[in-house]
């Protein structure tokens, strides 16, 4: 069962996307793009709740402000794609920072409240500053070049999509593992004993809401690019419930969930989209059976049962260096007092 370890998985995920568009559709590819761009909504996320413990409904917030940051740049300032993308993102990664500074003085339902309020007074924005957001009817955005690149469009922006997930993917696997990710884990767990252990609180929560608000700020960049259209409702409310589903569907603190739970999510949205009456009430069923039946989400469930799912927030240290002198005597004499 090893064979279907954490890795393996990710590792056979990756190779089957990199093949994907050599025999998909053009429709399918999308679709694998949507997941690609879930998985890191889901991952920064997941750092900012399962990780650093901070109950915030400002992702699809975030995730609007890196498209429309993206966008706007192209269409108000005339930049470049691949100017106005990464600006986007730390415009993203910025706002992230400055939702911080409430979560000093309030956690909980109270910092729930906070950033849901937030995430609406962004959509408000979105919808009513005309001038600069268009309003409701949204705007269309500049196609993407790559030239001198021999690839169309959709294959081009799928790639770099996959490789900025690929290489956040393995940035967050190395930081939920470095002292940052063990910071995040004692702030989670107890805020006091983590001041105790001079862990500076608004240092860490600042640090996890910036670094969820870049990962959301580049999932936006793509995303706009994907669409060549921006508009308020894609960050509304559902948007909201379709993150929070993934992570409670992979796994809450798990790298590797986020990723299974993206692309569970994604699927079951295509499955549904002939019903899209249903789809708040499926997702809210299975929010609600995956907290009472699968607390840990699919990934808790594959540690279980498969070796190599494990996730540990610390390195695994070398093995201690054996005394040659005790390893030369004998058992009798080493066990002598």
């Amino acid at each position: 069962m090893a064979l279907f370890g954490r890795r393996n998985i990710l590792l056979a995920l990756l190779l089957l996307g990199a093949a994907a568009p050599f025999f998909v559709n053009s429709y399918q590819l999308f679709v694998a793009n949507l997941i690609v761009v879930f998985v890191l909504l889901s991952i920064g996320l997941n750092i900012l709740v399962g990780y650093a413990g901070q109950l915030a409904f400002a992702n699809a917030a975030m995730f609007g402000i890196g498209a429309y940051g993206t966008g706007l740049l192209q269409v108000h300032f005339g930049l470049p794609f691949w100017m106005a993308f990464p600006l986007g993102a730390v415009i993203a990664t910025s706002v992230g920072l400055a939702i911080s500074l409430p979560a000093l003085r309030v956690s909980g339902l109270y910092l729930a409240l906070s950033t849901l309020a937030f995430a609406e007074f962004t959509r408000w924005v979105f919808l009513h500053w005309e001038s600069v957001t268009f309003g409701a009817g949204g705007f269309k955005t500049p196609p993407v070049s790559f030239e001198p690149l021999p690839v169309s469009k959709p294959v081009g922006l799928y790639y770099l999509s996959l490789i900025l997930a690929t290489v956040l993917v393995v940035l967050a696997q190395n930081l939920v593992r470095s002292r940052i990710g063990r910071a995040f884990v004692a702030v989670r767990d107890g805020e006091v004993a983590a001041e105790s252990l001079g862990i500076d609180l608004l240092r860490y929560k600042a640090l996890a809401f910036g670094i969820s608000g870049f990962y959301a700020g580049i999932a936006g960049g793509l995303y706009s690019a994907m669409l060549n259209y921006v508009s308020p409702e894609g960050y509304d409310l559902f948007q909201m419930v379709l993150h929070k589903a993934m992570i409670v569907v992979g796994g809450i603190a798990s790298i590797g969930g986020s990723v299974l739970g993206a692309f569970a999510v994604v699927a079951l949205l295509e499955g549904l989209r002939e019903v899209k009456g249903v789809q708040e009430i499926a997702f809210g069923a299975i929010l609600v059976v995956f907290i009472l039946f699968m607390p840990g989400g699919i990934a808790a469930f594959l540690r279980r049962k498969v070796r190599g799912w494990d996730e540990p927030v610390h390195r695994a240290g070398p093995p201690p260096n054996p005394d040659p002198a005790a390893a030369a005597r004998p058992a009798s004499e080493a066990a002598r007092p």
